[in-house]
């Protein structure tokens, strides 16, 4: 596998309690946007990030993002937009 799976080509948005996550950088997790242990054997790791207070965020489904965990607007490019 050499390019993590886009899951969407939009955003996740959803609200959040403040916490450690891991975000699923590969695209395989059953539980995205969060991991799940998909990326075993693969040349992918999940990104750790925290929350500080609860709050809806959106999270990058299209893996183009250069603000990961985060969306940036990338999947406009991915998708030919």
């Amino acid at each position: 596998m050499d390019k993590p799976k886009a899951t969407a080509f939009k955003p996740k948005v959803m609200e959040v309690e403040a916490g450690e996550y891991w975000w699923c950088a590969c695209g395989l997790s059953n539980n995205q946007p969060f991991c799940d242990g998909s990326h075993k054997g693969t040349n992918f790791a999940p990104q750790k990030f925290i929350v500080d207070e609860k709050k809806t965020l959106a999270f990058c489904q299209c893996r183009a993002s250069k603000s990961q965990p985060f969306c940036d607007g990338s999947h406009s490019a991915e998708k030919g937009e």
